[in-house]
């Protein structure tokens, strides 16, 4: 064999090598129809915030919210846990009555985006621990908390 074919020999091996390494490590080459990366199925907590003396689900809440449910469609969702709360103004009565409305609002929004309403673990705290030890009220109660327990499928 001459120097020539010898160079035309090594060089058609390099290039075919190179395509087949290409082919595998790109993404929906013949790689990705064998290997499925499994999901990172780790909980999911979010708070969803309100309006004072609202229960209505803001735009950036149904976001928030939608997100959560994506990340959770490819697991087995063991449990959702919403614990509705409100800040300390008014009458401790109606307080626990919007952080019950809070909750059925985002239960809402979630069984909309797909989560199996059988799986809800829901709590309504009202006002409990709205006011800090100094006697502040804490306005950032004015939420809703939520935790997607999910596990591997």
């Amino acid at each position: 064999m001459t120097l020539r074919r010898k160079t035309f020999a090594a060089l058609g091996l390099v290039v075919g090598t190179s395509l087949i390494v290409a082919a595998c490590a790109t993404p929906g080459g013949p790689r990705a129809r064998i290997v499925k990366a499994t999901p990172a199925c780790e909980d999911v907590t979010v708070q969803i915030y309100f309006e004072p003396d609202s229960a209505a689900v803001t735009s950036e809440g149904r976001a928030v919210l939608a997100q959560a449910a994506t990340t959770a469609k490819s697991c087995k969702i063991d449990r959702v846990k919403v614990l509705g709360l409100a800040d300390a103004v008014g009458a401790p009565a109606a307080n626990l009555e919007l952080s019950k409305k809070r909750v059925a609002a985002v239960t809402k929004a979630l069984v909309a985006n797909g989560l199996p309403s059988g799986e809800f673990d829901l709590t309504a705290a009202g006002q409990d621990g709205a006011v800090g030890a100094g006697g502040e009220a804490r306005p950032l109660r004015r939420r809703a908390d939520v935790t997607i327990e999910l596990s591997a499928p």
